[in-house]
């Protein structure tokens, strides 16, 4: 009873950080100075963009370790090989022009839609429990960023860019090289706990 009530607490926590800056704005800034009472010392030491690349790790290894608890990775490896053992056997009953067999396959991924949709809701639960860490260390970022307007880093191939300008549409530098840290944890954390491999 207690751990289910503290799990809805914790989701609907998760859909308030991912859609509440929508309906107050000044959220963002509020969460950013909280979570700088923890990491604004660390301005004082390290680079930003080093700051950032930790965070960045942290992010992927907590993401993967909270994936690997709360999804049935066994449930998605099977639908995965029975969804392309049918797509397999549709292309065969086409290029037969099998029309009965077809039929038959079509009514099969049409069963399937219940498991689609099981899959669908343990992707966003584990998506909203990593959003209520990862999101405060966004919008510390993104207030650190705005503090320090001149933090700059080299990127291989464009060189020497400030971490707050535009790389593409509203996607800053810090934001890019944010996921570019991340990625490589996840697969390598990922590797290591067998989980995702479909």
């Amino acid at each position: 009873m207690i751990k289910e009530t503290l799990n809805k607490i914790i989701l609907y926590l998760g859909l308030f950080l991912m859609f509440g800056i929508l309906a107050f704005p000044d959220l963002r800034n509020m969460i950013g100075r909280m979570v700088g009472v923890l990491l604004n010392p660390l301005l004082a030491i390290l680079p930003l963009h080093i700051i950032i690349f930790i965070l960045a790790a942290i992010t992927g290894l907590y993401a993967s370790l909270i994936q690997k608890y709360t999804m049935d990775w066994e449930l998605m490896r099977r639908f995965q090989e029975r969804m392309k053992a049918i797509q397999k056997e549709f292309r065969q009953a086409q290029l037969t022009n099998n029309a009965q067999k077809m039929k038959k396959l079509q009514a099969q991924q049409a069963e399937m839609m219940g498991d689609q949709l099981e899959m669908f809701k343990q992707q966003f639960k584990p998506m909203l429990y990593i959003s209520i860490i990862s999101i405060p260390l966004f919008f510390w970022v993104y207030l650190a960023i705005s503090q320090h307007p001149d933090a700059s880093m080299v990127f291989p191939f464009w060189g020497v860019q400030k971490l707050n300008t535009t790389l593409i549409g509203p996607f800053q530098h810090w934001l890019f090289w944010y996921f570019l840290c991340s990625i490589p944890v996840s697969q390598i954390t990922r590797k290591a706990l067998n989980i995702g491999g479909m």
